[in-house]
Order: C-alpha cells, then sequence, then structure tokens
C-alpha cells in the first residue's frame, strides 16, 4: 500500500482476516516489512500471489492481523520504531535514502534541483 492511499482494505490471508498492508511486493519488500512490523508487536501474514502466464517474477501479499491498523496512519503519527530505536518517517517506510542536511525548502522537488551551485 502506497503511502498515498489511505484507503485501508480488509481480506483474508490464510483463513485470517488481515489488514492489507502491500500488494504485489517483492520478496526483498516483504523481508524488510516483515522484520518491522513484527518488531512493533503486528502479526504479519504473507500470501504469495499467483503468476502472470509467461512471467517469472513472484510477488506477494503482506498483511497483519489488526485489521484496525492503516501504516498511513501509523508511519505519519510516526508510531513505529525501528529496532535502533528511532521513528519510522515515510522516507525510511518506503526504503529511500535519508538526507538530514537538505534544506526543507528543498525537500520535496522534482529531481533536478539546483542545491549549492550544482544540478543534482
Amino acid at each position: 500500500m502506497a503511502l498515498t492511499n489511505g484507503k485501508r482494505t480488509v481480506s483474508e490471508i490464510d483463513g485470517i482476516r488481515c489488514s492489507i498492508i502491500e500488494d504485489k511486493a517483492s520478496a526483498e519488500r516483504v523481508k524488510f516489512l516483515t522484520s518491522l512490523l513484527t518488531f512493533n508487536k503486528l502479526e504479519v501474514k504473507v500470501a504469495q500471489n499467483p503468476a502472470k502466464e509467461g512471467s517469472n517474477e513472484t510477488s506477494f501479499t503482506i498483511g497483519v492481523t489488526d485489521v484496525t491498523f492503516n501504516p498511513v496512519i501509523a508511519v505519519y503519527e510516526l508510531k513505529l520504531y525501528t529496532r535502533r530505536g528511532r521513528k519510522v518517517t515515510p522516507n525510511y517506510w518506503n526504503e529511500k535514502k535519508e538526507d538530514t542536511n537538505v534544506p526543507y525548502w528543498v525537500n520535496g522537488r522534482p529531481v533536478i534541483e539546483i542545491y549549492r551551485g550544482e544540478i543534482i
């Protein structure tokens, strides 16, 4: 589930109703989110999606058994923690690099920006 969509989806995984965290996730993403959510004391369920014809890629659906859990609210209200004790930010959730040296007026702009006289 992208953090841009606040709609919560509930579905069954292995016969248990779950709040869907992310659909069509890769194996690496499953490992990352499972580790993060179990550390935050949520029970995680993972189901493999059926492969499309002619495709070797496998995708997974990740859910938690707490049907009231909404990842958008949990991330933006800073309710989740990393193993190092830091709060989970949207960049951490999306596995993007967090650059703490970027001024607030530059953050969130398109990729081609002028910063310190250089095009980044």
